[in-house]
């Protein structure tokens, strides 16, 4: 009697533990799979803020600028991020992200033409976000790279010459530079630290600029007999509220960096970037009091601007004072550097070389000083901020070939008559006078 229980006994708890195992099984893996999710909706929303910067540069960039050339400014405003997504979808995703397929070990890879999901991309993207989310995110990341050489060479330039070179410098230079951070390369290898592109997006967008500003030369009427004259933007309305657009992406530029939802990690990167931001805004702010006797605005919203640059590169590496000093630095070598950049009678109508290519070395310079993390050392990243510097060079042959070639200035002419009339055969602000110096 005995004998007949037990066995019948100890199979009906094998049963019950079979089924408590089987139905533990499932709440795993339903649990891993609402968690894929929301990481993979979390970055394409934070893809989407990235996204909307783009509005950001447009308002700033017109703002900042005479109102005779505002649908000019606009206008390349859209086109950035067409040429940048488009490239990127046929070449420069797999040349920033390999996979692998490296023709020069760690320097220059190549993972083939146009977009392909591989098999367990989502495996191969940290079990966080698919193939297409990824490219969706970093997508948003290359066409702000080429945006930010729109400012500086503003009121100038021609257009056909400023689409040949975002195109080119999208489709090659940005990603090969990337690749050797994110994409697994040399500077991956050696601990360099590019938390969401310091010094892969801004700076390498900033020595673009200085390219463009040096071969395009000053505006006319910028600097006479030695001495630099204001050339005042028409709408600082505008201004203030690009840089408003700015400072909301960026909370999905730097916090969609973190390549996942985890809320501990997310939220502490969006702190750290404002108070980046507001470090940047007061100190820009007192530094432009010292130096001009009065507050000024343009000052203090690139004070914001070079703030957020400066935090990008170690938001997630730094402790809440240091984002602070991080900003608050940021702030002042913005107005230091466009009195500088004056001096040196290199023309930059938005300021966008103080922000991106001075607040983007700051950034990266400043993981060597105050990060938490003893791998980032400061001369790994002054290696990293010197091999960005590879891209001056490579923006200053594309724009001297379009130079020799096909010009890359606009007629004197054109110019005093402003690029709106001469490029586009419209005004911003139809039915008001443009006079020449508005």
């Amino acid at each position: 009697m005995n004998r007949t229980k037990f066995p019948l006994c100890t199979l009906m708890l094998c049963l019950a533990a079979c089924a408590g195992a089987a139905e533990a099984g499932t709440s795993a893996e339903t649990a891993k799979e609402a968690m894929f999710t929301v990481n993979n909706l979390w970055i394409m929303i934070a893809a989407m803020l990235v996204f909307i910067m783009n509005l950001g540069f447009a308002t700033v960039e017109s703002g900042l600028a005479r109102a005779k050339n505002c649908t000019n400014i606009l206008f390349k405003n859209l086109m950035v991020p067409a040429i940048g997504i488009l490239t990127f979808a046929l070449c420069g995703f797999s040349l920033m992200y390999p996979e692998g397929h490296w023709t020069l070990s760690g320097i220059l890879g190549w993972n083939g033409f146009g977009l392909a999901a591989p098999a367990g991309a989502p495996e191969g993207y940290n079990g966080t976000f698919t193939y297409w989310t990824m490219f969706f995110f970093q997508s948003m990341f290359a066409a702000t790279a080429a945006t930010i050489v729109s400012g500086a060479v503003a009121e100038r330039i021609k257009l056909n010459a400023f689409l040949i070179f975002t195109l080119l410098y999208a489709a090659l230079v940005y990603p090969v530079i990337g690749s050797w951070g994110w994409g697994g390369g040399f500077l991956d290898k050696m601990h360099f630290h590019d938390f969401a592109g310091s010094t892969f997006v801004h700076s390498v967008g900033g020595w673009g600029a200085l390219a463009g500003v040096i071969l395009l030369g000053p505006r006319i009427g910028k600097f006479v007999n030695g001495h630099s004259m204001p050339i005042m933007g028409h709408s600082m309305p505008l201004a203030t509220i690009g840089v408003f657009l700015l400072w909301f992406g960026w909370f999905g530029f730097n916090g969609g960096s973190v390549l996942s939802a985890d809320p501990e990690k997310v939220s502490y990167v969006l702190v750290t970037t404002t108070l980046g931001a507001v470090a940047g805004i007061v100190a820009a702010m007192l530094a432009s009091t010292v130096f001009l006797k009065k507050p000024d605005l343009s000052m203090t919203l690139n004070g914001c601007l070079a703030g957020l640059v400066g935090i990008t590169a170690g938001a997630d590496c730094v402790s809440i004072p240091s984002s602070l000093a991080i900003g608050a630095v940021a702030g002042v070598i913005a107005v230091g550097s466009v009195l500088l950049f004056d001096r040196l009678r290199l023309d930059d109508p938005v300021g966008a070389l103080s922000v991106h290519l001075c607040g983007g070395i700051w950034g990266t310079l400043a993981v060597g000083i105050f990060s938490t993390n003893p791998e980032y050392t400061f001369l790994t990243q002054l290696a990293g901020a010197g091999c960005a510097a590879l891209s001056f060079p490579c923006a200053l042959a594309i724009f001297w070939v379009l130079k020799k070639t096909i010009g890359i200035r606009v007629s004197a002419d054109e110019e005093l008559r402003g690029l709106d009339l001469g490029e586009h055969g419209m005004e911003a602000y139809a039915g008001f006078q443009i006079f020449s110096n508005q």
